[in-house]
């Protein structure tokens, strides 16, 4: 099985491939449109600033190419957001799978919760082949200001000042918040499902 992992200048890449070791899989880290259309999985992950990221894509007309894509991909964190339809990052247009805006955080009038979000949270409400092996209330860990609203799409759901979507499914494309492979056993059996799909 061929698994590719966008290249596109945002970081933790290194910790995806190393999740992917741990699993016994090896990754080629590209942005041949060739290679990621030849793949059997794409994985799409990110840290960083969306108008950075979506302005690399464009360039490399990277945008319509993940679009095109037919076999599953996942992305994770800013991955996640740049698969969405706007981003308040900068007044981002992104590239639409998911027709959701992704909105910053508003500081709570008590300031009890720091922006970004760091740490450990629970998601609910899951429902999405990905989250087979993933028990309810699970912990992952997420680092972010911005986040995707709920919609439709929504597979599961975490709290932080207000609901939002932890994860999001549309036809072949899975999308989460938070970053499995820094999440444990359950982060591990998250990215392990969506490799047999």
């Amino acid at each position: 099985m061929k698994t590719a992992i966008i290249k596109y200048n945002a970081g933790n890449i290194r910790s995806v491939l190393f999740a992917l070791e741990r699993l016994g899989m090896q990754a080629t880290v590209t942005d041949d449109p060739e290679e990621l259309l030849a793949a059997d999985k794409v994985i799409f992950p990110g840290v960083g600033e969306a108008s950075t990221a979506m302005n690399y894509l464009r360039e490399r007309k990277l945008d319509q190419l993940i679009r095109d894509l037919k076999q599953p991909v996942l992305g994770i964190c800013l991955g996640m957001q740049l698969l969405c339809k706007h981003s308040e990052e900068n007044d981002t247009d992104c590239i639409g799978i998911f027709d959701l805006p992704v909105k910053k955080f508003e500081s709570p009038v008590d300031n009890l919760l720091k922006i970004p979000q760091i740490g450990w949270n629970n998601i609910a409400g899951l429902h999405s082949v990905i989250f087979e092996h993933v028990p309810e209330n699970s912990y992952m860990y997420f680092v972010h200001s911005y986040y995707a609203a709920l919609g439709p799409e929504t597979t599961a759901i975490a709290n932080y000042v207000i609901n939002y979507s932890a994860a999001l499914q549309k036809d072949n494309f899975y999308a989460v918040q938070f970053h499995p492979e820094k999440s444990a056993d359950a982060g591990q059996n998250l990215i392990e499902s969506f490799l047999k799909l």
